[in-house]
């Protein structure tokens, strides 16, 4: 149980720290590499549901 809360304390302190540094040098995206990006996402999560889907029952 102390492992577990060690670990946790390391993930959450990691991404705090990768949300700092991005906010404060990341530069904003332009609207076009917005637009293809985005043109991507539906399609991808949609695809991962399904393999995820497939996979919890081929698995049994």
């Amino acid at each position: 149980m102390n492992n577990l809360l060690l670990l946790l304390i390391f993930i959450f302190g990691g991404l705090a720290l990768i949300v700092l540094v991005l906010e404060r040098f990341a530069k904003p995206m332009e609207p076009e590499q917005v637009q293809r990006i985005s043109r991507w996402i539906y399609p991808l999560v949609g695809l991962l549901l399904v393999l995820s889907a497939l996979r919890y029952f081929l698995q049994g």
